[in-house]
């Protein structure tokens, strides 16, 4: 595949087929040619913003491996792009496909806040830190736009909510008002992922995120408004990104984060039908090689569903990537610790104000 077929500013270069649907809809090379001499677009690659409209926006989450009880997502799909990204998977139920649908078709909660707020105030909700981000991304391109998740902080500040924050892009530091008030009262925390410390490398798995340099930026401004920062190192890609792990836990460490977090990437579902293609167009020369790599991560396969192992991985390379992370938390976090949220004021503001009797 030549440069000039490679699609800038998107990670999957393709959509598989969805596995809830009997119909394929597939791109012939006829058409391709006959677009090509008439120069004409074959599709449009243009950013689509569909709105929905869910009867709830608060999941509780099932997997005993996952770190949350709750989480909720005012967009379904990512424009970021994220190639090895997990919640492709979750577009097929809408009826999409996880590979450039879900980049090009963002669906839009805007009664997010409303759900929310209807939720956090039912008799029988006790506090639990609510976690922005479980699939897609809060601070995603479309927040610029439609202001949602600022909406729902304001939300949880009303109601002396926790919430959890998880994002890649320095959108965040928009809201820093409303999240300076909800830590007053230790009821915010924010993950930073950071994946790479190479604009390149970044580039390519990640390509329309805030570049790492404005990451690690909000990182610094975040922990120096006392707001407690985790670092999502993750996914560790063997033969891509795993042998920065060292180094990034250093240099997040130096601009406040108060710990980190790491995954050996898998690659479920149909993300392995698009990660092997686009690997195999982006970075031809080791696409092989990192694919067998990530297989001896998983037992032989890029998939593994196995709760506990399915995010660790097995096996000597993710045996060494775990030894890096205990020595990083060993030379550059043993003196730090992350604060526990609180989730005591809560049931005094059910009302929106608090109880005077």
């Amino acid at each position: 595949m030549s440069s000039d077929d490679y699609l800038k500013g998107r990670g999957a270069q393709k959509n598989t087929p969805n596995q809830f649907l009997q119909h394929v809809y597939e791109m012939r090379e006829d058409f391709l040619e006959f677009c090509r001499l008439e120069g004409e677009e074959a599709e449009n690659n243009k950013t689509q913003y569909i709105p929905i409209f869910p009867k709830t926006i608060v999941n509780k989450v099932d997997s005993p491996d996952v770190g949350m009880m709750f989480s909720m997502n005012p967009y379904q799909g990512c424009e970021h792009g994220c190639i090895y990204c997990y919640a492709r998977n979750a577009h097929e139920y809408w009826g999409y496909s996880a590979g450039l649908d879900f980049e090009r078709k963002i669906l839009v909660k805007k009664s997010a806040p409303e759900l929310l707020e209807a939720k956090i105030k039912h008799k029988n909700w006790k506090a639990q830190t609510i976690v922005m981000s479980g699939n897609t991304d809060c601070y995603q391109p479309a927040e610029q736009k439609f202001e949602i998740t600022r909406k729902c902080l304001e939300v949880f500040l009303k109601y002396r909510h926790p919430v959890g924050i998880i994002t890649k892009n320095a959108l965040v530091l928009r809201d820093l008002d409303v999240l300076k008030e909800l830590n007053a009262h230790r009821l915010v925390a924010v993950n930073i992922s950071v994946t790479s410390l190479s604009e390149q490398t970044r580039r390519k798995l990640e390509p329309r995120t805030a570049s790492i340099q404005k990451r690690l930026k909000t990182i610094q401004v975040l922990s120096e408004n006392n707001i407690p920062v985790n670092a999502m190192l993750a996914p560790m890609i063997p033969g891509i990104n795993s042998h920065e792990l060292l180094p990034l836990a250093k240099t997040v460490a130096e601009h406040g984060a108060l710990s980190f977090g790491f995954t050996v990437v898998r690659l479920n579902g149909a993300i392995g039908q698009i990660f092997t293609d686009w690997i195999k167009k982006a970075m031809p020369d080791r696409a092989e090689k990192v694919l067998h790599q990530i297989q001896d991560c998983h037992g032989g396969t890029i998939n593994d569903s196995r709760f506990g192992l399915r995010n660790r991985g097995e096996g000597k390379i993710a045996s060494q990537i775990h030894d890096m992370a205990r020595l990083a938390r060993q030379k550059y976090f043993k003196d730090k610790k992350f604060p526990i949220l609180n989730k005591e004021l809560h049931e005094q503001y059910k009302d929106g104000q608090m109880r005077l009797f």
